[in-house]
């Protein structure tokens, strides 16, 4: 049985929990122990319209950065200002 847990995110009790690290690194395992499913689903469509809007290129280094820093304030509440989604600035960010 697995141990219970509070999502940091979305403080609901023992929800569904991520079944595998997205990616190998401190991060990857932080988003196991303290993100539940659906929060991290929520994430990933948030990645996508990140990824579109902004026409990221995710072989630069400069985009993984903007990802993970937007991934952690979504997420973790970390300080920060989130990217917004605005149909004005598509296809031009600014690194």
């Amino acid at each position: 049985m697995t141990e219970p847990f509070v999502c940091v995110r979305c403080d609901r009790d023992d929800p569904d929990r991520v079944e595998r690290v997205p990616f190998p690194s401190e991060l990857g395992e932080r988003i196991v122990a303290e993100i539940c499913a659906p929060c991290w689903e929520e994430w990933k469509e948030r990645q996508m319209l990140l990824i579109n809007h902004y026409g990221l290129k995710l072989h630069e280094s400069a985009a993984r950065e903007f990802l993970y820093k937007n991934l952690r304030i979504y997420l973790f509440g970390e300080e920060g200002t989130a990217a917004s989604i605005d149909a004005g600035e598509e296809g031009s960010v600014e690194w």
